[in-house]
């Protein structure tokens, strides 16, 4: 079949019992049952085989042998008499006539047992990760990132999409993260920056008259890792659109992603066309986070005014959040713990109280509450209190307590059964984010997200702004994110394509034309050209791949990950390099003091 093959380890059935295979693959286990009998697990991609040692000769040529060693074996297919219905091979057993040692494994211990390597230290895992992803387990999830990224390819082949790769050295840019920078040998001082995405780019391919434009692309940007962001590295499936609005990008995804995620994904519900549109600040009032999980059917209230006044000191003064739960009977300690883990993820202090069987409000901070009747039938009616109902709450700024109070959310909905419709697949946009905030360090006026938006409404919108005429917080960009189950997957926008407006949009964030045309000198010169309207997203393949596969960490769907110190500590990198390296880079390094 390949190589040396007749069949691989996963392909015999019944129907060849009497014919003559050779197989090969790794030598999983060995049950040695007398002197010269012996059974053999051989696996390889496609699954495992057993082989049964009979004889002296076979004998000798297994036992010196160490588990892992690869084999080749040549023998008589036969009918077992004990037959293994969990296995597709289980029906047959392979006796061999020859058996080659194709690749000896050289050590008695392994750093962990293949088939248990999830159970291992993540970082013994990731410094043999070759073994690891023997384990058919892990390599399923690679298999399923393969065909997954096979299907993308195809849908936006059958949408009139173009694959166009775009160059991996380029010219570093303010894009919200940290650049990877690439010494230039032949110019001394000067660096390239591997790209935190192929933004400008896929916007010059709209003004070069590319009309659909995608690539399954890499991306670098030196930042932490989290459970859903890998450091260094993600691929992401880039997209752009001339000649589009928002909508037209969103009837591409609507129609790519539902059936990609019904087929692969763990679950084979997903949402359909159209998804659920939410705009930012809804999303943050109501769910207390920009990716809402809509599987959860809680809801975040604003209590602020109902409260202020109760005699508990951390809400005079503060933004007061609360997020009732019915039928929900957790005890003391179950609320506890849910609090500390509250305060784990939202650095702030939850609280609580709930109602008993008979509805009368106790535990947690029920004594400022049972303390005024009228407040309590205010309560009641507000929350709309019944029997077994916990309402935990959060306090302080507004955008602390929005935090905090989606943490809440997002466990409570885990937490208490029937709130959380798991298995399923529920996605949404979040619409009209804010074009500028106020930055945490500065002080002063930042664009909020991509500085690359169209700000909703155009040119004359920045001009009232400028004129006083409205706030610029008020701007809205016609910017979205698509979100699957709590999971941003992804970031896009209508793009600023007129150079005009986006001088404008630069000079509210104190940057002239000079430093739009120092910073974006190509993107600025070619839309001076006459550049389309265009708009795009990239949903990120990792974190999709998570999803479908319903793992918790990024890494398990990655074959070579880094750990969360942005290590490989395979290959050992980052590492150190000769100094003639340095000195061919014109590089001093300097000690830390």
């Amino acid at each position: 079949m390949f190589q040396s093959r007749t069949h691989t380890c996963g392909a015999l059935r019944l129907s060849d019992a009497g014919t003559t295979a050779t197989i090969c693959g790794w030598m999983e286990n060995v049950r040695e049952v007398g002197s010269n009998f012996a059974f053999v697990i051989l696996r390889d991609f496609y699954g495992t085989t057993q082989v049964v040692i009979e004889n002296e000769e076979m004998m000798n040529i297994i036992k010196p042998l160490n588990k892992e060693s690869t084999l080749s074996v040549t023998g008589l297919v036969r009918e077992r008499e004990s037959k293994n219905p969990k296995l597709p091979t289980g029906e047959i057993e392979l006796v061999p006539t020859e058996i080659k040692v194709l690749g000896r494994c050289r050590y008695n211990e392994l750093p962990f047992e293949i088939n248990r390597s999830r159970q291992a230290d993540e970082t013994q895992r990731l410094k043999y990760r070759y073994l690891d992803l023997r384990n058919p387990e892990v390599k399923q999830n690679i298999v399923m990132r393969c065909n997954v990224v096979s299907a993308l390819r195809q849908a936006m082949a059958d949408h009139g999409f173009l694959e166009i790769t775009t160059p991996i050295l380029t010219a570093s840019s303010p894009e919200g993260a940290r650049d990877y920078l690439v010494p230039a040998r032949k110019h001394p001082g000067k660096f390239y920056a591997l790209p935190q995405a192929p933004q400008q780019f896929k916007q010059l391919l709209m003004t070069a008259g590319f009309d659909r434009y995608f690539q399954i692309a890499p991306c670098f940007r030196d930042e932490d890792a989290r459970g859903d962001r890998s450091p260094g590295e993600f691929y992401q499936m880039d997209m752009e659109m001339a000649f589009a609005t928002q909508e037209d990008v969103f009837a591409v995804l609507e129609d790519v992603l539902p059936p990609i995620f019904a087929k692969y994904g763990t679950y084979n519900i997903a949402s359909t066309a159209p998804f659920t549109r939410i705009p930012y600040r809804q999303a943050m009032e109501e769910y207390g986070s920009d990716k809402p999980d809509l599987r959860i059917d809680l809801k975040v209230q604003d209590v602020t005014e109902l409260l202020q006044n109760c005699g508990f000191g951390p809400f005079e003064g503060n933004v007061v959040k609360a997020v009732p739960v019915t039928g929900c009977k957790l005890a003391r300690k179950a609320i506890d713990k849910l609090c500390t883990e509250v305060e784990v993820q939202a650095g702030s202090k939850p609280y609580w109280f709930k109602t008993d069987e008979q509805g009368a409000i106790a535990g947690g901070i029920a004594k400022f509450i049972n303390a005024d009747p009228a407040l309590v039938s205010a309560v009641t009616e507000a929350l709309k209190l019944e029997p077994n109902t916990l309402v935990m709450l959060s306090a302080g700024k507004l955008t602390a307590a929005q935090k905090t109070a989606g943490v809440m959310r997002k466990l409570l909905g885990a937490a208490c059964e029937g709130h959380m419709d798991k298995e399923r697949y529920e996605f949404c946009w979040i619409v009209d984010f804010p074009m500028y905030e106020i930055g945490e360090e500065s002080g002063e006026l930042e664009f909020c997200h991509n500085p690359f938006s169209m700000p909703s409404g155009g040119l004359e919108t920045l001009l009232k702004a400028e004129r006083g005429e409205m706030d610029p917080l008020d701007i809205l960009a016609d910017q979205y994110d698509l979100v699957c189950n709590g999971v941003e997957l992804s970031s896009g926008a209508v793009r600023n394509h007129d150079p005009e407006i986006m001088v404008k949009a630069f000079e509210m964030v104190r940057l002239g034309e000079e430093d739009v045309k120092a910073k974006f000198p190509a993107m600025y010169n070619a839309f001076c050209y006459g550049a389309p309207p265009h708009a795009g997203i990239a949903p990120g393949v990792d974190r999709m791949v998570m999803l479908l596969s319903g793992e918790e960490s990024i890494r398990e769907v990655i074959a070579f990950p880094m750990n969360k110190n942005a290590q490989d500590i395979m290959m050992g990198a980052p590492s150190t390099v000769e100094q003639s390296q340095l000195d061919e880079l014109h590089i001093a390094l300097v000690p830390e003091e």
